[in-house]
């Protein structure tokens, strides 16, 4: 049976650097476990919204991680968008997907808000399904005023004060929102009109606090020279987007203007764009915001598949990827190992130790079955400069260039393998007894890791124009299998 597994959607006031973009991204992917569905940037709101799913516990780490990031390189004082903002991390939605319930939600919005309060001091708002009190249950009467008024009220209106962390704005990183939710579509109509004023009437006429339409916020902007009628769609079964862009449609048909096309900003579930909404709802690549295939896509085929191609007569994966699985394989059980020991008095001092070996045996796991795909990748790449005319200018360059590329992740995967080998031996000895035969096979599933590994790194090198280009390569595989 799958895992519980949590959607959570930060999003942050930063849409125009990219060096934050990316070390946003790269704290949330630190957590093992967790996978970045999608990234959403927009330089005009200067926002980027995350959308990433994970395991529950992983999920609360690797947004307290993003926070921190955030927290670190993102200066409210200096930041100007469309979109309304009050915190360097705005917001921090939790989702459940499957396995969870939304109490289960709300209490991982209360566990990260704590942490974040306290080692941030970044004062914490609880909304949505999270929420303690009912004025705080929509996010924008918890945003109102955003980051500005916010610093003016809190330590002076108790109505502002948070649920968590200090009664003052956080200099530079302002305050944040955290809650639990159903799923929710950021959803875009852009009209043929610059005037931002006939999207601020429709937006007022269709909301839900309106008198519009069930379950919809909405409010107008002015994007790229565009009018744009900005929404959340907070229940898609009540109120689908197909409903949202008709009734758009028809208020802006009475003011002389049309509807050029709409935008998802993150993710959709499949059954809202199933049939001939994805027609009327004028999008340009719908498949590309389909929630279950993104989800389907990051957790990659089966194992049984996996068999398939490997057994097939195609040559992508191939050896190099097995050996990268069996280092996999090997960092599994040695964690397996390292928890059936945790908390056993009779290995009560060797706990310490026990619990970084555990950490170091996940950190490889991630690390090898990343090896697996990039391996495959590799070859491809070899292939492809093969099939290079052989005349063509440049083609022993960019086959070398390939076969230099593709050594390299059997001799990443030999120097995790190599790291598993002295992790499982260690086990082996200290762990818990009743399981050392799995640390046995761990030991030897990281030996045949080394071993296949060494000789995929000797085959690229091999086939240079000038093997002695990576005669470097060659040794340090091969002193990473030479004997203790």
């Amino acid at each position: 049976m799958p895992g519980p597994l949590v959607e959570c959607v930060p999003n942050f006031s930063e849409g125009r650097n990219r060096e934050t973009i990316d070390a946003l991204r790269a704290a949330l992917l630190s957590v093992p476990g967790v996978r970045v569905l999608d990234v959403q940037t927009d330089t005009s709101h200067n926002r980027s919204v995350f959308t990433f799913v994970a395991a529950p516990g992983p999920a609360v780490e690797a947004a307290f991680r993003a926070m921190c990031v955030a927290t670190e390189r993102i200066d409210l004082t200096g930041h100007r968008g469309e979109h309304p903002r009050m915190g360097a991390t705005d917001v921090v939605p939790f989702v459940p997907v499957q396995g969870v319930t939304m109490d289960d939600c709300v209490a991982l919005a209360r566990q990260l808000a704590q942490r974040a309060a306290a080692d941030l001091e970044i004062p914490i708002y609880l909304y949505a399904r999270a929420a303690t009190r009912p004025e705080r249950e929509r996010l924008p009467d918890v945003r109102k005023g955003e980051f500005e008024g916010l610093r003016e009220r809190l330590g002076r209106d108790p109505a502002a004060d948070p649920d968590f962390g200090p009664r003052r704005i956080h200099p530079t990183a302002g305050a944040t929102a955290i809650g639990a939710r159903p799923f929710l579509v950021a959803f875009n109509v852009y009209l043929d009109t610059p005037d931002v004023t006939i999207a601020k009437e429709i937006a007022k006429r269709i909301r839900t606090s309106g008198g519009g339409l069930p379950a919809v916020q909405a409010s107008g902007f002015a994007v790229d020279g565009r009018a744009q009628v900005s929404m959340n769609l907070l229940d898609i079964d009540e109120t689908p987007p197909v409903t949202v862009v008709g009734e758009i449609e028809r208020e802006a048909q009475k003011r002389g203007v049309t509807v050029v096309k709409s935008e998802i900003v993150g993710l959709i579930p499949e059954r809202a764009l199933l049939g001939t909404a994805a027609d009327r709802l004028k999008l340009v690549d719908p498949a590309a915001h389909l929630l279950e295939a993104k989800i389907r896509e990051a957790e990659g085929p089966t194992l049984d598949g996996f068999l398939e191609e490997l057994a097939s007569a195609a040559p992508v994966p191939g050896g190099g990827s097995a050996a990268a699985l069996a280092g996999t394989l090997a960092g599994a059980l040695v964690a397996m190992v390292a928890r059936l020991t945790i908390g056993r008095a009779a290995y009560a001092a060797a706990q310490p130790r026990i619990r970084e070996i555990l950490a170091a045996a996940e950190a490889l796991r991630t690390e090898l079955r990343r090896l697996v795909d990039e391996d495959a990748a590799a070859y491809t790449r070899v292939s492809a400069a093969y099939k290079l005319p052989k005349d063509a200018p440049g083609r022993t360059v960019a086959i070398d260039t390939a076969l230099l590329g593709a050594a390299q992740p059997p001799l990443t995967t030999a120097r995790a393998a190599a790291r598993l080998i002295a992790l499982a031996t260690e086990i082996g000895g200290t762990g818990n007894k009743s399981a050392r035969s799995d640390a046995l096979v761990a030991e030897a599933l990281a030996h045949a890791a080394l071993a296949g590994a060494l000789e995929n790194v000797r085959v690229n090198v091999a086939a240079l124009s000038e093997p002695a280009r990576g005669k470097e390569l060659v040794l340090e595989a091969e002193r990473l299998s030479a004997p203790p």
